[in-house]
């Protein structure tokens, strides 16, 4: 393995931002310090004027493999991930077949290790009828387990009281749930089906899958972590009322986390007009009010990560009528930079940004030597040059699926390098696809 040497970066690390060198050796990072222009390595990189940020640990992305690969597979969307600074990911368990039993999960690891640009893991899905397999999990190699509580479908969706119940109380390791009330959709559904003959517009996606839908799921979730003292995170909140259910602090002492997804802090519903379907998600991108309000809940802790949902469809699925068009966005190669344009706009630092993009992944999943820029961590590294505006388009992205939400939007920042487990698996320009890279995620557990 070749070695590398990062001379006069920008290190942004928790909290602090200071230019030192960083020498990479055999995966590792070997060395921090101000000045190791005398060492040896194989490649030395001048980063004057660039900031080195640890490689964003996104936890949670739909790479659609198996079975819905002609939207993503996991060497097309793993790779896009790369050029995107993320360096690792933890992949969602809506696949084909679903992702139930350690049968399937040791699938889908056996074809990462042959395929997958960055490092990765996997949950393992939750159903009504599955609490022995969620029982028997092996914490050191499985992120967590999913809970689809309500808004999914087939097997995937938990509506038991009581299998809820027990998946909450016997769960070994951390609980992450999508949160919004079935229920409450398809009465707003019918509703809103009514009052516009069939023909739906866009703009109503936030009304039927409503703020009430999202916090009557959510505040369950929450009464049942509390009730059994489990670990959850609540992914991808999209309400200021939800919030509420949720404490400012030190992510080490918390047992109840919430997360924020990128598009939900740069779109709101003044968008739909303009992006339509292509910004149809779940739950919705909904009031500016609401948007800004996450942003708060980053700034101040009551968010404690930030990851993206990606989730690709292919635009000619997204262009049907808005009732039929499926929702989710593709993100992964766009997430980083999105976040240091909000950097540019004030409304994060790019402290912030680290923190709750690669800090605090690692932190709260227990992942192990990764997330930091720190001697003997792995060397999953991002060089961004700060002033390298790009302007987004749908031609130049990498995603299987051939477009973006963010076609048209200019960000002032761009990637310049990738490194996992200290190669280089992104130039700037090109992925290099060196899936032996890459690496099974371990948790310290």
């Amino acid at each position: 393995m070749k070695s590398t040497l990062i001379l006069n970066a920008c290190v942004v690390n928790e909290g602090e931002q200071r230019t030192c060198d960083v020498l990479i050796k055999d995966g590792r990072i070997e060395a921090i310090a101000n000045d190791l222009k005398h060492e040896t390595a194989d490649r030395v990189i001048d980063a004057t004027g660039l900031h080195l940020l640890p490689g964003m640990i996104d936890d949670q992305v739909h790479f659609r493999e198996p079975g819905l690969t002609h939207k993503g597979d996991i060497a097309s969307e793993s790779a896009a991930a790369v050029a995107g600074g993320i360096t690792s990911y933890m992949e969602m368990p809506n696949v084909s077949p679903p992702t139930l039993n350690m049968d399937e999960l040791e699938k889908k690891f056996a074809r990462a290790a042959e395929r997958s640009v960055a490092n990765y893991s996997f949950y393992l899905g939750a159903s009504n009828h599955n609490i022995d397999e969620i029982r028997a999990v092996d914490p050191t190699r499985v992120c967590g387990v999913k809970v689809f509580m309500g808004a999914s479908t087939g097997n995937l969706l938990v509506d038991d009281p009581e299998a809820l119940d027990l998946i909450f109380r016997d769960c070994p390791i951390l609980i992450a749930t999508h949160c919004e009330d079935s229920g409450m959709i398809d009465a707003n559904a019918e509703r809103i089906s009514e009052q516009y003959g069939g023909d739906v517009p866009v703009e109503m996606h936030p009304v039927i899958r409503d703020v009430e839908a999202c916090y009557a799921s959510s505040s369950m979730a929450v009464a049942l972590a509390k009730k059994h003292g489990s670990n959850l995170h609540v992914l991808h909140l999209t309400t200021e009322k939800e919030l509420a259910l949720f404490t400012a602090g030190d992510l080490a002492g918390k047992r109840i986390t919430a997360e924020a997804c990128v598009h939900h802090l740069w779109f709101s519903d003044r968008d739909y007009p303009e992006r339509g379907n292509r910004i149809k998600c779940n739950p919705a991108v909904k009031a500016q009010s609401d948007r800004d309000a996450i942003r708060e809940a980053v700034r101040n802790d009551v968010i404690d990560v930030i990851a993206t949902d990606h989730a690709p469809h292919l635009l000619s699925e997204k262009e049907q009528p808005f009732m039929q068009a499926p929702a989710g966005l593709p993100l992964v190669e766009h997430a980083l930079p999105m976040l240091l344009e909000l950097y540019h706009q004030g409304v994060f630092t790019l402290e912030k940004v680290v923190q709750k993009a690669c800090h605090n992944p690692a932190i709260r999943y227990q992942v192990a030597n990764r997330g930091f820029i720190r001697e003997g961590y792995a060397a999953d590294l991002v060089l961004v040059d700060l002033n390298a505006e790009q302007q987004i388009q749908d031609g130049s992205v990498r995603y299987k699926c051939g477009w973006t939400p963010f076609a048209g939007e200019r960000f002032r920042a761009r990637i310049c390098q990738t490194f996992v487990n200290g190669v280089a698996v992104f130039d700037g320009t090109q992925v290099i696809a060196n899936t032996d890279a890459a690496q099974e995620l371990r948790f310290e557990r």
